[in-house]
Formats: C-alpha cells, sequence, structure tokens
C-alpha cells in the first residue's frame, strides 16, 4: 500500500538521514533516527545477533565510517509500502567497505515523527 505523498516523503527523509548517520558514524543522527526501543538483528552470520539501541550506538561509534575513508556513497531506497497511516516498512541497500547491506527498517509515527522500531538486515561481503 502507497502512503499519502507527506507521509512517504517524511519516510524517505527519515531513511536520508539514516544513510546519512551510517555514512559518517554519527549517532546523534541514528539517535533521531531510531526510536530509543528500537531494535536491531541479522542472524546472517549462522545465529540471532540482537541488539538494542545502547547497545548499537557503541558500534557505530567505533568503527571507522565510510566518511573517513572517502568511500563513494551507496545507498539507496529500493521500496517503501504503508501498512497504515502509522505503519511503513522500507527496504533499503547501502555498503561499507566489501559489506553490502540489505536492511528492512520498519517506521512507525511515534509522537508526530517517524522512527525506525526494527532493522533486520542481511549482508553480503565481496570477494
Amino acid at each position: 500500500m502507497s502512503g499519502p505523498p507527506a507521509a512517504d516523503a517524511a519516510v524517505r527523509e527519515v531513511l536520508g538521514r539514516y544513510f546519512d548517520g551510517l555514512y559518517h558514524g554519527d549517532t546523534g543522527v541514528l539517535g533521531r533516527v531510531f526510536h530509543p526501543e528500537a531494535v536491531y538483528a541479522t542472524a546472517t552470520e549462522g545465529e540471532l545477533l540482537r541488539l538494542s539501541m545502547p547497545e548499537y550506538f557503541p558500534v557505530v561509534a567505533r568503527r571507522e565510517p565510510p566518511a573517513a575513508r572517502q568511500e563513494v556513497r551507496r545507498d539507496r531506497i529500493v521500496s517503501v509500502e504503508f501498512a497504515g497511516p502509522v505503519t511503513a516498512l522500507a527496504r533499503v541497500e547501502c555498503a561499507m567497505g566489501p559489506r553490502h547491506y540489505t536492511d528492512f527498517l520498519t517506521l512507525l509515527l511515534v509522537d508526530g515523527r517517524w522512527q525506525v522500531i526494527a532493522k533486520v538486515f542481511h549482508f553480503e561481503t565481496e570477494g
């Protein structure tokens, strides 16, 4: 289901900030993108990895961001779907170093703004 143009634009703006936060390793930006109770999850490496935001943000802060390595940005919004007026699912892709990520981001309209409540992803490594 597609959403109203204003909601679609608002979700895409959040996704743009998400990409900016990852590219620059900016946990302040990511802290405004993610709901404080958001979940980060993957099973790419064979077992479940599930982190809360207080666990995830230090991971971002410790790693060298793509911007510091002057990597060309490789991020895009594949799709945005709405389940209703306050629920959206975005499929996005981005790359950092040799890893290519496919993220499924569930967003909710909470307290008047769209926020990511869940990030479930898979990655593949080049080479």
